[in-house]
């Protein structure tokens, strides 16, 4: 269990490393960095990272959302919700949750744009989630009983709010 909280804890830094250095910075985390290091700091520093550390674009606008479907597989996959008398085995939200924000972005719901590249990263590092770690694990109700783990799965779905871009 330690292992795979490592790994997430991983793809999660790698993430947040990306969107602050290589994203707008109107993204809520940016302007939570801006905020405590000053804006001239952080455009400083940011430039410094992106001359140092050249990245692709798929590397910086797909890559992120790549590993936090990862992370939130990972987190998932030992749970199921009932809705109407029907069991759901929550491995399956990251999926929906992935292909609907994509298609928000394409009607324009939400901001952003649609992107088969991100759909496409993100159904491999959903298939990577759902094959390693705990294959064969004993699936519980998501809020039956709250503890880390509980927390752990809740906490890396609002995670997303984070990259939400501030118009």
């Amino acid at each position: 269990m330690i292992k795979k909280y490592l790994v997430i804890s991983v793809a999660l830094l790698i993430s947040l490393f990306i969107y602050v250095f290589y994203r707008t910075e109107k993204t809520l985390v940016n302007e939570f960095m801006i905020y405590l290091i000053s804006s001239p700091m952080y455009t400083s520093i940011k430039a410094d990272i992106i001359h140092l550390i050249p990245l692709s674009p798929i590397l910086i606008y797909s890559l992120p959302e790549g590993l936090w479907i990862f992370c939130i597989t990972l987190t998932s996959k030992c749970y199921y919700i009932d809705v109407y008398g029907r069991r759901y085995d929550c491995v399956y939200i990251p999926l929906v949750f992935c292909i609907s924000l994509e298609i928000m972005q394409l009607v324009h719901i939400t901001n952003g744009r649609f992107d088969w590249m991100d759909i496409g990263i993100s159904m491999i590092f959903w298939l990577i989630a759902r094959y390693t770690f705990n294959r064969n694990i004993e699936k519980s109700h998501l809020l039956t009983r709250i503890d880390l783990n509980t927390l752990a799965c809740l906490t890396s779905y609002c995670i997303v709010y984070l990259a939400h871009v501030i118009k």
